[in-house]
């Protein structure tokens, strides 16, 4: 069937890769990755649950982002699951900090300021990459929690958008309800 008028029932939804909060979630993906395979034991049941935490936190925002073009609901759902995988990956690191006695810098030192800076600024995973080589576990642990508060802090915001959005213009089954009537004449 074809749509008649020039608005599309479903939208492609497919520029996900050029949010902020996926941009970060890809940089931290590989950091954690690095990071994994440097610094824990591939046999420690720590390396993948922080591998698959980064890994879940980008994917869910890709399949939640498509998904806002047909359930709002469900994008909300997805988009929270990685919210919450970027909050599980923060503990991960907090807790590897702690236990080994590393330093957590607090949110308003020069470390963390600078690299606060540096992730509003520089989104490109090889530049992270080629940093994470020549630092220590201490260090790419902070940068990488820096990059944790900045995701889930947009990805909340973002979640808190749609969710206004939704009260204020409805959701697919009010779109297609106001198409079909333009469809018919009504």
């Amino acid at each position: 069937m074809m749509n008649t008028s020039n608005t599309h029932i479903v939208n492609r939804n497919k520029n996900y890769a050029d949010l902020l909060f996926y941009k970060k979630a890809v940089v931290i993906y590989d950091l954690t990755y690095i990071f994994c395979d440097r610094f824990i034991d591939k046999h420690d049941r720590t390396f993948d649950q922080m591998v698959q935490a980064a890994r879940s936190s980008k994917q869910n925002i890709v399949e939640g982002y498509v998904d806002l073009a047909t359930s709002v609901e469900m994008s909300l759902k997805l988009l929270n699951i990685a919210r919450g995988s970027i909050l599980e990956l923060l503990q991960d690191y907090e807790d590897y900090l702690r236990t080994r006695n590393l330093r957590l810098w607090p949110s308003d030192s020069e470390e963390s300021l600078s690299m606060q800076k540096l992730g509003r600024t520089n989104l490109d995973p090889q530049y992270y990459a080629k940093l994470a080589a020549t630092r220590s576990d201490e260090t790419i642990a902070n940068m990488v929690l820096v990059l944790l508060h900045q995701a889930e802090y947009l990805l909340y915001k973002y979640i808190d958008h749609c969710s206004e959005k939704f009260l204020r213009e409805g959701g697919f089954r009010e779109k297609l309800s106001t198409e079909r009537r333009k469809v018919r004449g009504f």
